[in-house]
């Protein structure tokens, strides 16, 4: 089976709902169990994880993905519910190619192919193999709803997921150059949240009867807007995040004093810094609240980050390069809990939600040989 073939077979399954979701997550355990001799989990969510090796003073690899996707469009659609995937110049199009159906179809095979071995000790006979020469341990996992906030993830972290490394398979192709697939080694995090002014009402022809909540809400704006946006400097490159007032509700009528006003605000985060809009609850009658806070992610560890990259570097004409990205993953949940990650998949910017989305054949089958590399270098 080819990652194309393997590809085409999640993609048509429609996963953006809970009933497809689940399709796909037993789709990908039955072929787990019917390939691998694998330890395999699906858990009381919907998480898929695959065992094999051994933990016993070795460290343990995973290669991660998802298997939810957003709403498709109309036209992604089969008039018999499946999801529409088609191969047009050597690309596959359809719901879920790029984000992240062909990255979870190339780390299931490298899954299964992947031969992990103890060193060699043939070289010295009269020694006995040291417990250290265990090769370590290679997890798939295909969690659930990542795309509603990462919570597969968090559940398999709360139950005790915990690899010490892990390639996570969003996109990273094309950041540096076109034809290259990069690693990612940081990401930016989301938090989303809420500023509530609180006034009092008053006939608006008498002002000194009450006290404006829009006044106060925009005073909280002003500080918002003087804040600085963090930035940590990562494999080069600065990673900056950014902070943006984005919906604003308040008032009941043109002749009504306001004693509400809500206004939201869309943060960019970035690893070990945030913003200080707590300081915004100084103002008086002022509360914020935070409803998201997705977080950042960043690899400390350059010598699992240079293998990754020196495997991609072997298996492609580009130079790949230790990129950011500027969006959210499963990767932040897990770098949190203290797995250190690298993103390195087949997504392209501006592909993953999109009623063209695709994605390169080609990059599909790197994808798939880098995540086998790395596995067959690293444990070993």
């Amino acid at each position: 089976m080819t990652v194309a073939t393997l590809t085409r077979e999640l993609v048509s399954i429609p996963s953006h709902t809970d009933e497809g979701e689940a399709e796909a997550g037993e789709f990908i355990e039955s072929w787990l169990r019917r390939e691998t001799d694998a330890d395999i989990e699906r858990d009381a969510v919907g998480n898929v994880i695959a065992r094999k090796g051994s933990t016993a003073d070795g460290d343990t690899l995973a290669l991660v993905g998802h298997h939810d996707v957003v709403a498709p469009d109309d036209t992604q659609l089969e008039a018999d519910g499946s999801s529409h995937v088609e191969e047009r110049n050597g690309r596959l199009y359809g719901r879920g190619t790029a984000d992240m159906k062909g990255a979870v179809a190339a780390a299931m095979l490298a899954f299964r192919d992947s031969e992990i071995h103890a060193p060699d000790s043939s070289s010295s006979p009269s020694s006995q193999p040291e417990e250290t020469d265990t090769p370590g341990e290679l997890v798939f996992a295909s969690f659930v709803g990542e795309e509603v906030g990462g919570t597969g993830a968090r559940h398999a972290i709360n139950e005790g997921f915990a690899p010490e490394c892990a390639i996570v398979g969003e996109g990273s192709t094309n950041y540096s150059g076109p034809d290259v697939t990069d690693v990612a080694v940081a990401h930016k995090g989301r938090r989303g949240s809420t500023i509530t002014a609180h006034g009092s009402a008053a006939h608006a022809s008498e002002l000194a009867a009450g006290e404006n909540a829009i006044y106060r809400a925009t005073d909280a704006v002003a500080r918002v807007r003087a804040l600085e946006f963090p930035a940590v400097d990562v494999a080069g490159e600065v990673l900056e995040g950014t902070i943006a007032v984005t919906e604003i509700e308040g008032g009941s009528a043109m002749n009504v004093i306001p004693d509400r006003c809500a206004i939201t605000v869309d943060e960019r985060t970035v690893p070990g810094e945030r913003a200080a809009l707590g300081r915004l609850e100084e103002l008086v009658g002022v509360e914020w609240t935070v409803e998201q806070d997705l977080p950042p992610m960043r690899c400390d560890d350059m010598s699992f980050a240079g293998t990754v990259q020196s495997v991609a570097d072997d298996v492609q004409s580009g130079s790949p390069e230790l990129v950011t990205k500027p969006h959210a993953t499963d990767a932040g949940w897990l770098s949190e809990a203290g797995t250190e990650c690298v993103i390195y998949g087949a997504a392209e910017p501006g592909e993953a939600h999109t009623d063209t989305e695709s994605v390169s054949i080609e990059v599909l089958e790197r994808c798939y040989e880098t995540y086998r590399g790395v596995a067959e270098t690293w444990l070993q």
